[in-house]
Order: C-alpha cells, then structure tokens, then sequence
C-alpha cells in the first residue's frame, strides 16, 4: 500500500516538483573555487561590476565548503594537491557540480610533462563542464555556467528526496493546522 501511494505521488508530482527544485538549484550556486593559477585572476574579473555573473545565479565564493554547491577548479593541480581536492569535493554537499577552468586543470597545460602535475582532474573527481583557455576569458566562464545551468535543468530529481519533500510538506500542513 505505501509503496502504490509513494507512485501516484512521485506520478502527479515529479515534473512540477522537480521543475521547481531545479530552477532553485540553477539560480543559486555557491561556487567554492581552488585557485593554483593566472585563470584565478580571470575568475575574479568575471565577478567584478563588468561582467557581473551574480545577474546568472551565481553568488560570490564564500561561506564553507558544506554551503557549496560548485567547485571551480583553476589552474594546475600536482599530485600532492590531489587528495586535499577530493576532500575538499567530499565533503560539499549534494548535488554538487565541477567546473574544470583552463588547460592546466583540463589537460595539464604546459606543465603536462612535469612527473607531479596531474594530467587532467577528470581522474580525481567528476567534471561537469570544460572551461578550455590558457587562461580562459571571463566571458567563456560565463558561457561554461550557463552550459552546467542547462545541464541542471535536464536532470531527474531522485525520488526518494523528493517523496522526503513531500512528506515533509505534510507535516508542516498537519502542524500548522
């Protein structure tokens, strides 16, 4: 019984529900950014008054790691900084998305034939969107938001949180009345 109503709820409710979780997640991304390079410069002029990437939803970097939603990765990353970014990766909160900025942490850029730079984060953690330039400019940072902005509204809301959503919704009815 509980799970047939589990169905018919997640049925009638998945698209517009899910629709609405996903505007809320495209509007407000909190990026935590690793900066090990020059694309850190070119990061800090996209959210200078010029270009002002606020105005696609993404809030200035700060807060901690547990608020964060996005990690910009800039620049290259050695194998020594290899595990402290997948704990800094680990330990954002889900759903959380990557953004590799720049030839180095796309493809080691030109430092790809020292023996401790890493070729590539793709190998350590999950990346959602290349942001190809050496260094990349402000204006295609921007487009590589807009590109994970679009890939947030095609993907599915799992279920379970959203049968969480709606439970909890309930209750909230139930003790307000």
């Amino acid at each position: 019984m509980v799970s047939k109503v589990s169905d018919v709820l997640v049925g009638a409710l998945d698209k517009p529900l899910g629709y609405a979780i996903n505007w809320g997640r495209i509007w407000s991304l909190w990026p935590v950014h690793l900066e090990t390079a020059c694309c850190s410069v070119e990061f800090g002029a996209t959210t200078s008054p010029r270009y002002d990437c606020e105005r696609f939803g993404i809030i200035e970097a700060f807060g901690s790691l547990r608020q964060c939603d996005l990690i910009v990765v800039q620049g290259t990353v050695t194998r020594k900084m290899a595990p402290r970014l997948r704990m800094v990766y680990d330990q954002m909160a889900d759903p959380k998305y990557v953004i590799a900025m720049g030839a180095c942490s796309i493809t080691g850029g030109l430092y790809i034939d020292s023996y401790n730079v890493l070729p590539g984060i793709d190998g350590i953690i999950p990346v959602d969107v290349y942001v190809p330039g050496c260094p990349p400019r402000p204006e295609t940072l921007i487009q590589g938001c807009m590109l994970l902005q679009e890939k947030i509204k095609r993907s599915k809301i799992k279920w379970q949180i959203l049968i969480i959503l709606i439970l909890n919704l309930i209750l909230i009815i139930l003790i307000l009345n």
